[in-house]
C-alpha cells in the first residue's frame, strides 16, 4: 500500500496543476505574467532530497514517467516535460550527495531545479519553433513569477514532506534496492 502514495500524490498534483491558475487572484491572472505551476517536480524534488538514497533513482524514473503524462495532458509536443523533468531530477540528485538536506539547502536546490527546468522547456519549444519569446522578457515574464511562485509552493509543503518522505525512505528501502 506505501509503494502506491508515491504516485497517488504525485497524479494529484498532476491533476491540481491544471486549475491551480485558477485560484490565482484575477489581478495575477489578467496581468502579462505567465506563472506555470510545476508542482509535480516540486515534489519529485522533495523524492530527490529526502526519499532517495545515493544509489536509488526513484525520482528519476517518476520523473520520466510523469513529465510524459503532463506532456500528455498538457502540452501538444510529447518528451519535453519527460527529458527536462528527468534529466534536472537526475542534475539535482548528484548535487545531494555534495549537500546535507535542509531547508535552505532544499530552497537553494529548488530554485536551481526551476530555473534548470524552465530554461530547458524554453530551449526546447524554440528550437521546435513553438515558442518565439525573446529571452529578455521570458525571464520577466514567465521566469521570475514561476521560479517565485514555485519556491513559495515548495516552502509551504516542506515541513509536512520533510517528515513524511524522511520515514518512508526508512521504512521502504530499508533494505538496499537499487533501482
Amino acid at each position: 500500500m506505501k509503494r502506491i502514495i508515491i504516485p497517488l500524490i504525485l497524479f494529484l498534483f498532476l491533476v491540481l496543476e491544471g486549475v491551480a491558475l485558477e485560484l490565482l487572484p484575477v489581478s495575477l491572472a489578467n496581468s502579462d505574467l505567465v506563472i506555470v505551476p510545476h508542482w509535480v517536480f516540486v515534489f519529485l524534488l522533495f523524492l530527490t532530497i529526502f526519499y532517495d538514497r545515493e544509489n536509488t533513482y526513484f525520482s528519476v524514473l517518476y520523473g520520466l514517467l510523469f513529465g510524459l503524462l503532463i506532456d500528455i495532458v498538457y502540452t501538444g509536443v510529447l518528451g519535453v516535460y519527460m527529458f527536462s523533468y528527468a534529466l534536472v531530477i537526475y542534475i539535482i540528485h548528484g548535487l545531494t550527495k555534495m549537500l546535507h538536506a535542509n531547508f535552505f539547502v532544499s530552497l537553494l536546490l529548488g530554485m536551481i531545479g526551476l530555473i534548470l527546468c524552465e530554461v530547458f522547456i524554453n530551449a526546447i519549444y524554440t528550437v521546435v519553433g513553438i515558442s518565439d519569446m525573446i529571452w529578455k522578457d521570458y525571464l520577466i515574464y514567465r521566469m521570475a513569477p514561476t521560479v517565485i511562485a514555485n519556491i513559495v509552493f515548495l516552502a509551504a509543503l516542506y515541513p509536512i514532506m520533510l517528515k513524511k518522505l524522511s520515514s518512508w525512505r526508512n521504512e521502504q528501502l530499508s533494505t538496499n534496492t537499487t533501482f
